[in-house]
């Protein structure tokens, strides 16, 4: 699916005034398409996830996932729409202590209400994939800084989504481990045609990305191709 982001404006409530967190912004990223968005701090990048993601409301603009105007919907809709088409990856693995990485993976689909035996085929396919199948049992402190994102990686792929919203993916991992996270990002997207955006402030990577898109003051900055 694709994700089309139209003239998006969205403030925040700064003393007396309001804050410009994305100003004017357009992004439009294909199936199949990893993009990246890069900026400093404080220049709106994670404001952009929050929209595309259906987790804030832009209060000017449309965001689109393929024909379903984000912007029109309800916040049931908004969730069902997070729970069933988009997977996000964060900074931090954000693992619970308690559970092992194929556990991580089921928690998400008894959320979504899908029964255990295709889940656990699903989640141990997943956990392959990204090179973790022979560690399904071993909980988060077994597993190292790359391992543990790895996870996550599977773990917003439980879903099938169409969109993949990536926050900082390397910032707590060596160039090593980055780079296989990247790596690995890269080639689930254009295996599964999944459109993902990945917020970073690692330059080492880039050359990975299909497209690098900049941000400053809340403004796309780079060219965007329609």
């Amino acid at each position: 699916m694709t994700l089309t982001l139209t003239d998006v404006r969205l403030t925040y409530p700064d003393g007396d005034r309001r804050l410009v967190a994305l100003d004017a912004v357009d992004l439009r990223v294909a199936p199949g398409e990893f993009v990246a968005v890069t900026g400093p701090s404080g220049s709106g990048k994670s404001s952009l996830l929050a929209v595309a993601g259906a987790l804030t409301t832009p209060e000017h603009g449309t965001v689109v996932l393929e024909s379903t105007d984000v912007t029109a919907l309800d916040q049931q809709g908004r969730d069902r729409l997070r729970r069933e088409r988009i997977g996000f990856v964060f900074q931090q693995a954000n693992l619970l202590a308690s559970l092992t990485a194929v556990d991580q993976l089921l928690l998400v689909a008894h959320v979504a209400g899908t029964s255990r035996r295709t889940a656990e085929t699903r989640a141990r396919e997943l956990l392959d994939r990204v090179g973790l199948g022979s560690k399904a049992g071993k909980r988060p402190q077994q597993l190292s800084g790359g391992e543990r994102q790895r996870v996550g990686v599977a773990r917003a792929l439980m879903g099938d989504p169409a969109l993949l919203l990536v926050d900082e993916p390397t910032s707590a991992l060596d160039h090593d481990r980055g780079e296989a996270v990247v790596r690995l990002l890269r080639d689930i997207t254009h295996e599964q045609q999944v459109a993902t955006v990945m917020v970073t402030h690692d330059l080492q990577h880039l050359h990975l990305v299909d497209r690098t898109v900049t941000m400053d003051d809340g403004r796309l900055t780079a060219p965007v191709p329609a």
